[in-house]
């Protein structure tokens, strides 16, 4: 059980998961049975998402960026059949706010890429903000319905649209497709057209493929149930915002936002989420 070891084993565990260890991985590394690391990386993970839905309220952004980054659990949603559980099987998308200045993560929400998780995903992120805020978006149809119910009028909102060249071959490619273009449409209130960006968004996707196993792509690592990658993607956006330094900022982004006033460790991490 994971209840039944040591804090420094379970600091180690962790530590291992945030950088981007597989769970076997870890299991040769410890010696320490891959159930047992992967209920602890549950516990940590639904505490990390408590921690943090304590932590990150009030916030005073300015300009916030969102994306969706593409996951999925059991099996690819080309591969689902009529006796699965489609609710909880397949594709599943976490949608992700980023705060353009301070690089802060103050809400996300794993789910389908659907109406109902977009919109409590919008929901959530503007009862986390205290003042009026620039949104950004690619151009998902499911956003402007979703931003005007939780905003009303009291937002200033655009999407940006990206055009990417047809290469041959491209449905094999291992690199991202180039952009060719893109085209800003403002969609509520007055957006500053300079802010109007998903850039930043785009590159914290990049960080969360990087120190994520599980959303690495082009490997044989992904969730068996939604429950373990709901953890692990809280997991994965609490060390990001509480424990790695920003190279630019040279702060963490929740110092940056002043959420904290100190860099936290992984134990730091761990003692907060098993007391949340």
């Amino acid at each position: 059980m994971s209840y039944n070891l040591s804090r420094e084993k379970q600091v180690t565990i962790i530590r291992a998961l945030v950088e981007g260890v597989s769970i076997r991985s870890v299991e040769r590394m410890t010696e320490v049975h891959r159930d047992t690391i992967m209920r602890l990386m549950v516990r940590i993970g639904e505490g990390c998402e408590r921690l943090q839905d304590t932590m990150m309220r009030d916030l005073d952004c300015v300009a916030i960026e969102v994306d969706e980054i593409w996951g999925y659990v059991a099996k690819k949603q080309r591969n689902v059949t009529d006796k699965d559980d489609r609710t909880v099987t397949g594709d599943a998308w976490t949608f992700v706010a980023i705060d353009a200045d301070t690089k802060l993560i103050p809400s996300f929400r794993t789910g389908k890429r659907n109406g109902e998780t977009a919109r409590a995903f919008i929901d959530d992120l503007s009862k986390r903000l205290r003042n009026r805020v620039q949104i950004s978006s690619d151009g998902l149809a499911l956003y402007p319905e979703s931003v005007e119910q939780a905003f009303g009028c009291a937002v200033d909102y655009a999407q940006i649209v990206k055009t990417y060249s047809e290469e041959p071959g491209a449905a094999g490619r291992y690199s991202p497709a180039k952009v060719t273009s893109s085209e800003k449409f403002p969609i509520m209130g007055n957006p500053d057209e300079d802010r109007i960006s998903t850039s930043y968004v785009e590159r914290s996707n990049l960080s969360t493929r990087m120190t994520n196993r599980r959303m690495t792509r082009l490997t044989n690592a992904f969730s068996k149930k939604i429950e373990n990658h709901k953890a692990m993607m809280a997991l994965t956006f609490a060390n990001y915002n509480l424990c790695r330094v920003h190279r630019t900022l040279r702060v963490t982004p929740a110092m940056a936002a002043n959420v904290t006033d100190h860099v936290w460790t992984v134990a730091e991490l761990v003692d907060a989420a098993v007391a949340a």
